[in-house]
């Protein structure tokens, strides 16, 4: 009896075992037919796309050929259209104003200059020439005299813008170097002159010539 219920326990746990692997592949089953199906549906929205054509076009109708009777008319001639002549611009036109010739040039005659002045030029001349002569005369050298000698000196004077004798030197000897000093001394100290004047009337030095001549009496 122990055995039997063993065998039967066994039997029961096959058959367990059994009915759980059908449900477990039913289950499978189920479960992959259903993913199978949802992807088809997902497939066939994805793809399935539902394109309506476009209705063939009406034929046109075709014109009706001309009456035979009615001759045809050729269709008129077409002339080309004339050539069109473009003609170049023409060049520019450049004008130049007309420039006067310069007038000539204004004669400028400078009015007559007006006549000089008569010149004031004059040479030196002596002033109170015989006193101041017989001065120097007077003025006998005293070694001359002791000496008794005589003679003429000639003399060239310089005479200033004062009339005033500047220099003198001798030009004639007497013979006698104290009679040459004699005289030149005299001019110089005794002897008075207008003076020279330029042609503006201005006095200037200039030069004068005599002699001085000594006699004992």
């Amino acid at each position: 009896m122990a055995y039997a219920d063993q065998e039967m326990s066994g039997n029961r746990m096959v058959a367990i075992v059994i009915v759980a692997l059908i449900h477990v592949a039913v289950g499978y089953m189920l479960v992959t037919g259903l993913a199978i199906e949802a992807a088809k549906q997902v497939i066939e929205r994805v793809t399935t796309v539902d394109i309506e054509e476009p209705p063939p076009p009406e034929p046109e109708d075709e014109p009706p050929p001309p009456p035979p009777d009615q001759p045809q008319t050729p269709p008129p001639p077409v002339a080309p259209p004339p050539p069109i002549n473009i003609a170049p611009a023409p060049p520019p036109i450049r004008t130049q104003p007309t420039i006067p010739p310069p007038s000539p040039p204004v004669l400028v005659v400078p009015p007559p200059a007006p006549p000089a002045p008569p010149s004031q030029a004059r040479g030196v001349s002596p002033k109170g020439q015989n006193r101041w002569a017989a001065r120097i005369q007077e003025n006998y050298p005293s070694r001359a005299l002791r000496e008794e000698t005589e003679g003429t000196v000639g003399v060239t004077v310089s005479v200033g813008p004062d009339g005033r004798v500047s220099g003198c030197r001798v030009t004639g000897t007497s013979g006698s170097s104290i009679l040459d000093e004699a005289a030149c001394a005299g001019m110089q100290r005794y002897a008075r002159f207008d003076p020279a004047l330029d042609a503006a009337g201005n006095p200037i030095t200039a030069s004068w010539s005599t002699r001085i001549v000594y006699r004992l009496n």
